[in-house]
């Protein structure tokens, strides 16, 4: 029997989380301020989620809006504080000036991750060179995901990307799991799944009154079903 696809969903507390889990999501993605798109959430925040669910929860590291790491050392502090709270799953991706990725910070948050699994975000996407970018990241311990639109605009301009990268499924800095999201319908799975992509990765479509509502579990069914189809 072949493994379903992923389902992620992004949470902002534990009301979106139990949502979301009751409408067929696999996983959670864990943020909070997505006026920010999306910074790390509070240990206080993680535990209620915790409590609720009991599905995969993967928590943001990010201080402040954009791809830039800031300051790393507040970012290993809250990664350890996190770990503690006990937090198993990251999401992360910081890029340098030159659009590369900033390789010194990235692994030194990896370093405080104790070999946890990670995803590496969007950022990919706003990388001057997304195959040199993979090549470099390739060999980091915990990595498995990449959580990806194929382009900065979205899934709409970056379906071709996304293609071409799941047919290098394997290759050296490819054997990561694609997790397309950003601006991803409903109508971009049928390509998308004949590619081979298998995690699906949602934020407002889960959301049908805005961000200032939360999710729907009506919603959420409605993507796994489609997933699933």
């Amino acid at each position: 029997m072949s493994k379903r696809a992923v389902l992620e969903v992004i949470a902002l507390d534990a009301e979106d989380a139990v949502a979301a889990q009751a409408g067929g999501a696999d996983r959670l993605e864990l943020v909070t301020d997505m006026a920010a798109d999306g910074l790390t959430p509070s240990r206080e925040t993680f535990a209620e989620i915790r409590a609720a669910v009991d599905i995969s929860l993967r928590v943001m590291l990010r201080l402040a809006d954009g791809f830039a790491a800031g300051d790393v050392d507040t970012l290993v502090r809250r990664a350890r504080e996190l770990r503690q709270e006990g937090v198993d799953e990251f999401v992360l991706g910081f890029l340098d000036e030159a659009g590369g990725p900033d390789l010194a910070a990235v692994e030194t948050v990896v370093g405080a991750l104790d070999g946890c699994r990670w995803t590496f975000h969007r950022a990919i996407d706003r990388a001057a060179d997304r195959d040199a970018l993979r090549k470099q990241l390739a060999d980091l311990p915990g990595l498995d995901t990449y959580l990806t639109a194929g382009s900065a605009a979205g899934v709409d301009e970056g379906l071709t990307t996304l293609l071409a990268e799941a047919a290098r499924s394997g290759e050296p800095g490819y054997e990561q799991q694609i997790l397309v999201g950003g601006g991803l319908r409903l109508d971009h799975l049928p390509r998308l799944k004949a590619a081979g992509v298998d995690a699906f990765h949602i934020g407002g479509a889960s959301r049908p009154d805005g961000w200032s509502a939360p999710v729907s579990s009506a919603a959420v069914a409605r993507w796994r079903a489609a997933v699933d189809d």
